[in-house]
């Protein structure tokens, strides 16, 4: 339409990703929105909706990017459990070390500040853990793993790997966070190798 600025409404989402990636949602205020998209508030609001509709889509698409590079890494649990699971840590500890990108993990900061946010936001975020819990149990079980161990193993997976992205924040060196996921990993290899 001729006088409407254009933008790409993938560029937008990313850097207004990024922006409530590195502050948090409630230290992210609709003029810092703005800036960090380029666009002014009244096209933020035309385009996305609201703060929470804007997080909403945002959450969406961190939880899409991210996933499906989970789900690829465990695509050959049946065949290779320990090489997927391992695969599984290494999506975050890249992400974690993508120096384009803040520490620590969108979803995790965003069900820590569940309290204080609107219910559809907090719901989303439980949401993508519970996606997470259910990639790891479903891969675990696909490996054969004894279904009892299976579940427990995808609950302390999922809490290792979000333990990961807030250990970032805080400043653990690679070698500590390798040394987190390599404990983890014995206690599964173990627990393979007592099923046989």
């Amino acid at each position: 339409m001729a006088g409407k600025k254009q933008f790409d409404v993938g560029i937008a989402l990313d850097a207004a990703m990024v922006r409530f990636w590195r502050a948090g949602y409630a230290d992210t205020s609709v003029d810092d929105l703005s800036r960090a998209t380029g666009l002014n508030r009244s096209s933020l609001y035309s385009s996305f909706g609201d703060k929470d509709s804007l997080y909403l889509r945002c959450l969406d698409r961190y939880a899409e990017r991210y996933g499906s590079k989970y789900d690829q890494a465990l695509s050959r649990a049946s065949e290779e459990p320990l090489q997927a699971v391992r695969a599984f840590f290494d999506v975050t500890l890249q992400r974690i070390a993508d120096p384009d990108v803040p520490d620590g993990c969108l979803v995790a900061q965003t069900a820590m500040a569940a309290p204080a946010l609107s219910p559809a936001v907090a719901a989303r975020a439980f949401e993508a853990l519970g996606r997470q819990h259910a990639r790891l149990r479903n891969a675990l079980n696909a490996a054969q793993l004894a279904e009892g161990d299976a579940e427990d193993f995808a609950v302390h997976l999922a809490a290792v790997n979000q333990s990961l992205a807030v250990m970032s924040r805080t400043g653990a060196s690679e070698k500590q966070l390798r040394t987190v996921t390599d404990i983890s990993m014995r206690a599964l290899s173990h627990a393979f190798h007592a099923r046989s």
